[in-house]
């Protein structure tokens, strides 16, 4: 049994099966995978003129691939004094033991160098019904046998036993199970990206850490008058689809092999919609590594259009390594969201947003709203380590994108749209992130911007609806003193309408802009691309918040101050609470 058909990309391993895997070491030494990783390994070697080459003594060492792989496949089974007497020519590995082990050893952290995924076809078949058994059988399984090989390997070639044994993620780091699924398309023009296959379960191995092609994004999404669905012409077999419940919309993610790393992130940032959901006809499309020639019609790379006819969105952006970060593919996904959201009477917000439950039965939802980098995720994280004398429960409703509503009783609710949050790490202290490091996807680790996504929240609570106490503009750049409090209250809706439409943040270089810069209601996905809609519901929405004696105004995190980007949220959550403690 081999280890399927695979491709290897760039710095990925892709695996496609139909059933099980490989079921033991003699499976995986035979494997064509194995020789084309032994083949590539090697070469590596020889541009950097290792001395590990020497193991192969005065022949060339690309000549003595072959003799290589078939000396492991004895080397797992017996002892390595004995493989000589069966493989013919296997002599030449043995006269360096020391450096055959340690080519061993090479081999195993070369492979584990990949982004390495599994998919799992279910093509006429059950496997997404009983995805943990298809999971076990997969990609838990390989994890076991290819640490398995490489310690039988190494223990045969040594005569000894390693007294530490490091149980790290050996086998592919993401696995899914993916089928052909009709999605209920509006035209005849979509029902083409019903050949790709659509993600139906994820299996992670976090901590991930990934290496994606860029480290920050660049440029806003511009509106386009001309539909890219007509001229599209895509190997579906290089796609997967996932369906992201983004707030309580719908929106289709089609990510192209290129951006595997990206794509399969979103299962730690969106839910995954269920079968039910996906009877609906889908809010947006969202076409993530198109090719080039697609998009030399239109101004800019990264594109919208608004199908008005068929009340659906489609996105698109190429596939080039300056849009191989995250951020292209959140916060397109939101845009589409904030334009939905804003047709149906919702005013969108760029901000985070939680209910603070008060020991002694208070309580409050705060929400704010700033650009990235501000530091609003930084005082919710420090709110909740100062709080715990005062803060019985903290639940997080959004992280970075939601929107607002009034309901029939005159409430401003507020809802969100991600289960997880994108977070930097250059902020961030020890212990942070909500206590969940163990479930994130790390990306760029060594990069200025160095991000994670981790699950912070649930469905039901992003979908529930709160009702808002306190809206606060998180301004990262003006220092404190006798005439600019930590936090500060508008005194009227026209006022805190102009500081919120102004939208100034420091930026920090999580995009290319740098130094104190303005957008439009710090949200430049969505809102500025429909300012007429959204002028009317700003207004309409700050003027209501006064009318309900809603808390409005501003707070200072000081994040984008150099020198106070730990002080500066805790000082500022312990003076929320001060006031939370008021309300």
């Amino acid at each position: 049994m081999d280890l399927g058909s695979f491709e290897v990309l760039e710095n990925k391993v892709i695996i496609r099966i139909k059933d099980s895997i490989c079921e033991n070491s003699e499976d995986l030494l035979t494997s064509r995978l194995l020789k084309e990783i032994v083949k590539r390994s090697v070469k590596k070697l020889i541009r950097k003129n290792s001395l590990l080459l020497k193991i192969f003594g005065p022949k060339e060492p690309t000549e003595s691939i072959d003799l290589l792989v078939r000396t492991m496949q004895f080397l797992v089974k017996m002892p390595g004094e004995l493989v000589p007497n069966v493989v013919k020519g296997s002599e030449i590995f043995f006269k360096q033991k020391d450096l055959f082990n340690q080519f061993i050893e090479y081999l195993y952290n070369y492979w584990r160098s990949f982004d390495r995924f599994i998919l799992c076809d279910s093509t006429g078949d059950t496997l997404d019904k009983r995805p943990y058994r298809t999971f076990n059988l997969t990609i838990e399984h390989l994890t076991h046998l290819i640490r398995a090989t490489y310690r039988d390997l190494e223990e045969n070639l040594t005569g000894d036993h390693p007294r530490v044994y490091r149980q790290v993620a050996a086998g592919a780091e993401i696995a899914t199970i993916s089928v052909p699924k009709t999605i209920s398309y509006p035209e005849k023009k979509y029902f083409k990206l019903n050949a790709i296959p659509v993600i139906r379960q994820v299996l992670l191995n976090p901590p991930l850490i990934l290496n994606p092609p860029m480290n920050k994004r660049s440029g806003r999404f511009e509106k386009v008058t001309t539909n890219p669905i007509d001229h599209l012409d895509i190997n579906t077999h290089d796609w997967l689809g996932y369906p992201a419940m983004v707030g309580d919309l719908i929106i289709m993610v089609y990510f192209h092999k290129k951006f595997f790393e990206l794509g399969f992130s979103l299962s730690n940032l969106f839910e995954l919609a269920s079968d039910r959901d996906l009877e609906k006809s889908p809010d947006a499309v969202y076409l993530f590594g198109v090719p080039d020639s697609l998009m030399k019609p239109y101004p800019s790379p990264t594109i919208f259009y608004d199908d008005e006819k068929n009340n659906i969105l489609l996105a698109a952006v190429p596939r080039d390594d300056e849009f191989g970060y995250f951020g292209y593919l959140k916060k397109m996904i939101l845009t589409l969201h904030n334009i939905k959201v804003m047709k149906r009477g919702k005013l969108p917000f760029h901000g985070a947003m939680a209910k603070i439950i008060l020991k002694g039965d208070k309580e409050a939802t705060i929400l704010m709203i700033g650009d990235t980098a501000a530091g609003k995720s930084e005082t919710l994280e420090a709110l909740r380590q100062l709080g715990d004398a005062y803060i019985q429960d903290m639940i997080i409703i959004a992280d970075d994108m939601g929107s607002m509503e009034i309901d029939k009783k005159g409430n401003i609710l507020g809802y969100g749209t991600e289960i997880g949050a994108f977070l930097r790490l250059d902020d961030l202290k020890p212990g942070y992130a909500f206590g969940q490091m163990d479930r994130a996807i790390i990306m760029s680790p060594h990069k200025v911007n160095a991000r994670i996504v981790l699950p912070v929240t649930t469905l039901e609570n992003i979908l529930k609806g709160y009702r808002i106490d306190l809206v606060l503009y998180a301004n990262n750049y003006e220092e404190i003193d006798e005439e600019r409090d930590l936090i500060e209250r508008f005194s009227t809706y026209q006022e805190a309408l102009k500081v919120f439409k102004e939208g100034a943040v420091m930026s920090k270089g999580t995009t290319s802009s740098r130094g104190i810069v303005h957008s439009y209601f710090a949200n430049i996905f969505g809102p500025p691309q429909y300012k007429n809609i959204h002028d009317k519901l700003a207004e309409k929405y700050f003027k209501a918040m006064f009318d309900r004696n809603i808390f409005v105004g501003q707070m200072r995190t000081r994040l984008g101050i150099p020198g106070f980007e730990q002080s500066g949220p805790r000082e500022l959550a312990e003076q929320l609470l001060k006031t939370l403690l008021t309300l």
